[in-house]
């Protein structure tokens, strides 16, 4: 074997993509010492996102003031490119599910403001473009936080300015964009997204991420009422229809809340991490990619991160070979294109065990070396 590229997401809950990375080339050069293994990190739009990115391109990683999704102040950083007019970030660092404690999360009282606020801090460092990932969200405010960081406010029948809040959304009336950043016209805007899910509907935001984010069922009843309202408001103002769009419902509506008001568009996360890695660039030379996550299931080649990496292999005739945590529906997995799939457990474990990093890096430097093996006996036979 000449070249082998290692492109794993992490292992959710247990190890990093750079650690199985790291791992698994143990268990390549055991058996091939002196082949080419190129690793690149790979995230999909959510958590990890911008290390992904930043670890594999020439940027400087700065920080900033920020508030929480409950309006606590906190540190946030993402990365500047070298030339200085890219910001590359994720909405979790800012917004994310676990800057909230458990018993205090309710996507009705959280706010994206603080992904706001990181936007203005790269607007006023000079950045124009900014690509952002939006997994991991707490909120499910449509982005109305976001957009009010930068200046816009939202007003009810009285005029009165709206905390940008979920439990506001059905409350708006107006929206004010006197005050709004002086950068916002000129910049653009590229939305890593990694789920397809609409606006509102039994497959949108509410219906589907809410619970997750701490919210009873009258909660969602009453979420789902505000981004039906904010649908039609903007419908109404903005001559737009994002109720049924493609990844409208991405980190609790921002997806398709800030389209009207930002020169945006959604991407699939997983395609802008790719191409921003040079991903196909590569892989052109590559004899074999091997890539992997938590969970290989029917679900894996289907708009995430390995379905993306499976598609441009197949552009490039390279074959994948993935691992996993847990394997399940093998037949469908090789159908998408994969030639071969496997599992890092030998034997029934408990998931506490299963989980435990040093355990699970030891199995993907065993099973990646029982995989090189089996190749080398075919190259050599």
């Amino acid at each position: 074997m000449r070249k082998i590229v290692l492109a794993f997401d992490s292992f959710k809950d247990c190890v990093g993509s750079r650690q199985i990375a790291d791992a698994a080339k143990e268990g390549i050069t055991a058996v091939f010492p002196h082949c080419d293994v190129v690793a690149i990190p790979i995230a999909d739009g959510g958590e990890g996102t911008t290390d992904a990115i930043c670890s594999n391109i020439p940027v400087t990683r700065v920080t900033c003031r920020v508030h929480d999704p409950l309006m606590n102040d906190m540190e946030a950083s993402y990365g500047i490119t070298a030339d200085g007019s890219t910001a590359i970030m994720e909405m979790a660092a800012a917004s994310g599910l676990p800057l909230v404690p458990q018993e205090k999360r309710n996507p009705l009282f959280t706010t994206t403001w603080g992904t706001g606020e990181m936007i203005a801090d790269a607007l006023n460092r000079g950045c124009r473009h900014i690509v952002m990932g939006i997994g991991g969200s707490a909120t499910n405010d449509a982005g109305i936080g976001l957009l009010a960081a930068l200046g816009y406010r939202f007003l009810d029948e009285t005029g009165e300015v709206l905390t940008p809040i979920g439990k506001n959304l059905e409350r708006i009336v107006r929206v004010d964009d006197s005050s709004v950043h002086h950068a916002v016209a000129e910049a653009t805007f590229t939305i890593a997204c990694d789920v397809n899910n609409p606006f509102y509907g039994s497959r949108g935001a509410a219906a589907i991420y809410a619970p997750q984010k701490g919210a009873s069922a009258a909660d969602v009843a009453l979420l789902e009422k505000g981004m039906i309202h904010y649908a039609h408001f903007i419908a109404t103002t903005k001559q737009m229809d994002i109720s049924q769009l493609p990844g409208a419902g991405a980190a609790g509506g921002l997806g398709g809340g800030v389209l009207p008001y930002l020169n945006a568009k959604l991407q699939s996360g997983i395609e802008i991490v790719l191409d921003m890695l040079r991903f196909r660039e590569t892989i052109h030379d590559a004899d074999l990619i091997l890539t992997g996550e938590g969970k290989l299931d029917k679900q894996t080649g289907m708009g995430k991160a390995l379905g993306g990496i499976l598609r441009y292999a197949q552009e490039a005739s390279v074959p994948v070979l993935a691992i996993g945590g847990c394997v399940e529906d093998c037949e469908t997995l090789n159908e998408m294109g994969f030639a071969g799939v496997f599992s890092i457990q030998s034997s029934p474990v408990t998931l506490e065990q299963a989980l435990q990093p040093d355990f699970a890096l030891e199995n993907i430097r065993r099973v990646v070396t029982q995989i090189m093996r089996t190749i080398k006996v075919g190259i050599d036979g």
